[in-house]
């Protein structure tokens, strides 16, 4: 696909792990959702509370929590685990999540593991003078530490803030539902371009229609594991492998 009438890449990160546009679908399953917000939140706990407790970066996401389980940090620790096994859905517990989310990618116990054909690609539409952007159902927050700790995920030195390259970054809050078509009129105005100056990559079909439908350009990028195509997906859209085809 040619972009030299395009000045604008608008590219999707997927945290619903069914697909994958930038990074593999097992990173946002095995280690986002399972990893992170359950098994690892669990694991990393004991220390944070053993060596944080009365830290004050750790007081606000503390002292959220309701007073039968600040009166120690086994009464935490025990209040967090019931919550968790029940997956119950409250705002103190998704804040503690957050934090400990973010101390795993600082700690290097996880980094975002990026398709070998992304940062280079990224980089060479950056230096031509291409606007990049991001568009996801995760916060922007979500967004931009996911790409501060972008790497192989073997260890924190092997990471690299990808960042500089994105000039903005949308989600459901500030942008609208990604399969609407109105969200994505709102983005190239937000980025002061004409729909028809941005191509807009994802894995989601159901996207990429409503990207097209107010003429947006848009493909959708077919990686492994993704969910498969339709015959009638594969006839009506721009379908690639990797960003290496544009």
């Amino acid at each position: 696909m040619d972009t030299s009438q395009v000045n604008t890449i608008l590219l999707d990160i997927d945290f619903s792990y069914v697909e994958g546009t930038i990074c593999p679908v097992s990173f946002v399953k095995n280690v986002l959702r399972y990893r992170i917000l359950f098994p690892y939140a669990l694991e990393s706990l004991p220390t944070v509370l053993y060596h944080q407790w009365n830290d004050s970066e750790f007081q606000p996401y503390r002292d959220a929590f309701p007073e039968e389980a600040r009166k120690s940090p086994a009464a935490f620790q025990r209040h967090v685990e019931e919550l968790m096994a029940k997956d119950v859905k409250i705002a103190y517990l998704k804040s503690l999540q957050g934090y400990l989310w973010i101390k795993g990618y600082q700690n290097g116990d996880y980094t975002a593991p990026l398709f070998p054909d992304v940062a280079p690609q990224l980089k060479a539409w950056h230096a031509a003078g291409k606007t990049l952007a991001i568009f996801s159902s995760g916060s922007v927050d979500a967004q931009k530490l996911f790409f501060q700790y972008t790497g192989s995920g073997e260890a924190r030195s092997a990471t690299e803030d990808l960042n500089y390259l994105i000039t903005d970054y949308f989600d459901t809050v500030n942008a609208g539902s990604k399969t609407e078509g109105q969200s994505y009129v709102k983005i190239a105005e937000k980025l002061g371009r004409k729909c028809g100056d941005v191509l807009f990559l994802s894995d989601n079909v159901n996207e990429v229609r409503a990207a097209l439908s107010v003429g947006m350009k848009a493909v959708v990028v077919d990686r492994p594991d993704n969910a498969p195509l339709s015959e009638e997906d594969k006839k009506e859209l721009v379908i690639i492998k990797g960003l290496q085809d544009i």
